[in-house]
């Protein structure tokens, strides 16, 4: 499926390198995961430490700048092959598929299923941490697939968008507050996250994500949310994986929106 790679897809890619440079493997675990095994010369990078929850202009410019920086000293450039893993097909990988769709990479992927699934299937692993080689990326921005606040405002007045609150249900009534206020965006309907995958951590096959999302209109433009823009990348690929053209994904997500007096909110 696009922008998502099996294991077999994997090893038979690596495999067919002359140049293991070609391929960067980003394992997005926490540290302590990654040095109890790791695919075959992959960087370790926790993604979910890198929240950002300022969509104002200026906040976006320092996210790309920042971002930007990032990329490059874990070695992201044009003219490689970019695969991001978790433990299973999670939210931080997805988050990393997001970024470099962002920034118009055009040869970036998911390991379906994560480490998991590259452990269960008796593939190589290793141990020793692997050491980034910088390079000078210099991305080219892909703003269709970004959100921030003002384009989620706008949208609801206009009511011209299907918003998903990808958090879970009681995080979306307020059960469980996770900001200043409880709640969720006004008309957001909610889908965790979580729905997407299968028991064993894949995504689901394209009937039942196609059964899950059948109230969106494919021709509809959409916007995802979470608290911090990572269970939101999972669903923005799950959509894109069903051929949804006009998906974005709301940057600073109920962390910016539910500390906020000023917005509107629904519990």
């Amino acid at each position: 499926m696009k922008y998502v790679v099996t294991t077999r897809q994997l090893s038979d890619l690596m495999a067919e390198q002359s140049d293991p440079n070609n391929i960067l493997l980003i394992d997005t675990r926490p540290f302590a995961n990654y040095i109890k095994g790791h695919l075959p010369g992959a960087v370790n990078i926790d993604l979910m430490h890198f929240h950002w929850i300022d969509s104002s202009k200026n906040g976006i410019r320092q996210f790309n700048e920042q971002t930007r920086i990032l990329l490059s000293n874990i070695g992201v450039d044009y003219d490689k092959t970019i695969v991001f893993y978790d433990e299973i097909s999670g939210p931080s990988a997805a988050r990393g598929v997001w970024l470099l769709i962002y920034f118009s990479h055009g040869q970036t992927f998911l390991l379906d299923g994560g480490f998991r699934a590259w452990q269960r299937n008796e593939n190589r692993i290793e141990y020793e941490p692997n050491t980034f080689n910088p390079t000078k990326f210099k991305p080219k921005l892909n703003s269709s697939i970004l959100a921030n606040l003002t384009h989620v405002r706008s949208r609801i007045k206009s009511n011209s968008a299907v918003i998903i609150d990808t958090r879970s249900k009681s995080e979306y009534d307020g059960s469980v507050p996770r900001a200043a206020r409880r709640g969720h965006i006004p008309s957001a309907l909610n889908v965790d996250w979580a729905i997407n995958l299968d028991e064993d951590g894949f995504f689901k096959k394209r009937p039942e994500l196609r059964r899950i999302y059948s109230n969106v209109g494919s021709d509809a433009h959409v916007i995802t949310y979470c608290q911090g823009g990572y269970r939101a990348a999972n669903t923005f690929l799950a959509l894109k994986m069903l051929d949804y053209k006009d998906v974005r994904m709301y940057l600073g997500s109920w962390g910016e929106w539910g500390n906020r007096s000023d917005l509107p909110i629904q519990k």
